[in-house]
C-alpha cells in the first residue's frame, strides 16, 4: 500500500485541478499566457497521476476498473467484480 502523504498528496492535486480548471480554460482562450504562468503547477491537469482507490499502487493501474492489476486479480477471483470471469478454453 502507498505511504498515506503520497495518497493525500494526489488528492490535493485533485481538488486544485477542479478548483482551477475554469479560469485555465478562460486564460488559454484568450492566450493570455502570464497569467496563466502566475497559476499553481498543481492546478495542470497533466501533473494528475492515476492510482489504485484501494490501495494507492501507481503501477498496474486499470481505468476500466480504478483499480491495480493486482486488487483487479484478487476481486474477479472472489466474484466482486459483475461480470468477469476467469478464462478457460
Amino acid at each position: 500500500m502507498a505511504k498515506k502523504s503520497i495518497i493525500a498528496r494526489e488528492h490535493k492535486r485533485e481538488r486544485m485541478v477542479a478548483k482551477y480548471a475554469d479560469l485555465r480554460k478562460k486564460l488559454k482562450a484568450e492566450g493570455n499566457w502570464e497569467e496563466l504562468d502566475k497559476l499553481p503547477r498543481n492546478s495542470n491537469k497533466i501533473r494528475l497521476h492515476n492510482r489504485c482507490k484501494l490501495t494507492g499502487r501507481p503501477k498496474g493501474y486499470m481505468r476500466d476498473f480504478g483499480v491495480n492489476r493486482v486488487m483487479f486479480r484478487k476481486m474477479a477471483n472472489e466474484g466482486k467484480i459483475p461480470g468477469i470471469t476467469k478464462s478457460s478454453w
